[in-house]
């Protein structure tokens, strides 16, 4: 995956209003969906006495859960969503490779070159992430990261980019 240049205040626009929109469709969704299948299948209340009715309304919730999930999937590659979809897609290689951080690390320490890639992939993108997301606490910490590892590679002569990171380099063995 290449790094892309993100128009940080396009995206949080979008990625507000995109979460504005999803809570404000499930919770509609939900009530709608519930309501009509209780209407259809649900129990003649009794007075004094709980209808039974929790089943079809959890059954409201998914059916609204899978429902937005599917104009979510088909709508992921339309202009609005580009910049909201390429950061969920690398929030998910950041979880692939925190995964298999510790190993990663140790490899690094012994001047693997791909795996030096995979941790500047990492660190640089992380830093986007944290700086589209507004989260600057951890800002810091991760710039040591990254200047230590600039440090690393530069000390072995190398000409390293994230650019030469592949989702492949992550499947192999460490």
């Amino acid at each position: 995956m290449k790094l892309q240049e993100i128009d940080k205040t396009l995206y949080r626009k979008n990625m507000n209003l995109f979460i504005v929109i999803l809570v404000v469709s499930l919770v509609v969704l939900s009530l709608l969906l519930g309501a009509g299948l209780i209407a259809l299948f649900g129990a003649t209340p009794v007075p004094g006495e709980p209808t039974g009715n929790f089943h079809l309304n959890l059954l409201g919730v998914i059916f609204s859960l899978g429902l937005c999930s599917a104009v979510i999937y088909n709508l992921k590659d339309k202009p609005f969503f580009s910049e909201i979809y390429y950061v969920w897609q690398l929030k998910q290689l950041h979880n692939r490779i925190y995964r298999k951080l510790i190993k990663i690390k140790a490899a690094a320490a012994k001047n693997d070159v791909n795996t030096l890639i995979i941790l500047l992939f990492y660190y640089t993108s992380l830093r986007q992430v944290y700086e589209l997301d507004d989260n600057t606490l951890t800002l810091p910490a991760l710039t040591q990261d990254l200047n230590r590892l600039n440090a690393q590679i530069e000390s072995l002569g190398l000409l390293l980019s994230p650019e030469q990171f592949t989702p492949e380099l992550l499947t192999r063995p460490f």
